[in-house]
């Protein structure tokens, strides 16, 4: 039949990429090697290319890993706390993660989701729980 001619792109994925900065960044050490090997597991078993980590604020504290698809630009809740969806909208800072300094760094020329994006900070009212607080007395 001869070569193909089209051959449809496929998006590189960043599994590796986020298993390194679960491991050697957002959940290092062995305090935190319950979570980290939930979270890695979660990983592996994902069918997904591309995923996203979730940041509680700008500390970088780690919330979550999320899958992205680029198509929709839908973001969804793999495995931690947060909302089950996220979208542009409801999103504060981006982040790429750098390998060899084991670091994110925050990407400025950006407000919207890509697959160069590792890491998101959503807006702070994401945070807000929607159960009234009971009062102490």
């Amino acid at each position: 039949l001869g070569p193909k001619l089209f051959v449809k792109p496929s998006s590189k994925s960043n599994r590796n990429l986020i298993t390194n900065a679960i491991s050697h960044c957002c959940l290092a050490g062995i305090v935190n090697n319950d979570v980290k090997n939930k979270v890695l597991e979660e990983l592996a078993r994902s069918s997904a290319k591309h995923f996203i980590i979730l940041f509680r604020d700008a500390g970088l504290q780690y919330r979550g890993v999320y899958t992205y698809e680029p198509e929709t630009e839908e973001v969804f809740k793999l495995i931690g706390t947060g909302p089950r969806y996220l979208n542009n909208r409801s999103l504060e800072k981006y982040y790429k993660y750098n390998s060899g300094s084991k670091s994110f760094s925050e990407i400025t020329s950006t407000k919207h989701l890509s697959v160069s994006i590792d890491a998101i900070v959503p807006v702070s009212t994401v945070w807000k729980s929607s159960k009234p607080t009971a009062m102490r007395r």
